[in-house]
């Protein structure tokens, strides 16, 4: 079985996670499917915007580079040449995460983090 992409979706960073959820709701329109101190997804129909906590200190996760995240179908294969071409080590997929993806991810030349998931 092959991988199918199926969309991009746009990590943006975040300094106030609830308080932007709230804005993105209140001025957009956009529902938030999950969201806790780090992270939210929200959606408004097809439209997927992803939020990250950024402090821009050095522990911060988007430190660095942009954030996008690849939705596909059927991702092991995809894993499994991606493990072969030495982008990422075998232990990287990461299963069942509490954001309901199979999911890994890697970083380009620039520090821009690729994340390809699925949803279970």
């Amino acid at each position: 079985m092959n991988t199918e992409l199926l969309k991009m979706i746009p990590v943006l960073p975040s300094a106030n996670i609830a308080r932007d959820v709230s804005w993105y709701k209140e001025q957009a329109g956009f529902e938030a499917w999950f969201f806790d101190d780090m992270y939210a997804v929200l959606y408004r129909e097809n439209l997927v915007i992803h939020l990250q906590w950024h402090a821009g200190t050095e522990s911060d996760p988007l430190n660095g580079g942009s954030v996008i995240r690849i939705a596909v179908k059927e991702i092991e294969p995809l894993f499994n040449e991606f493990v072969q071409r030495g982008t990422v080590s075998a232990d990287s997929f990461k299963r069942g995460t509490p954001w309901e993806t199979n999911e890994f991810g890697f970083f380009d030349l620039n520090r821009n983090a690729v994340f390809i998931m699925e949803d279970i």
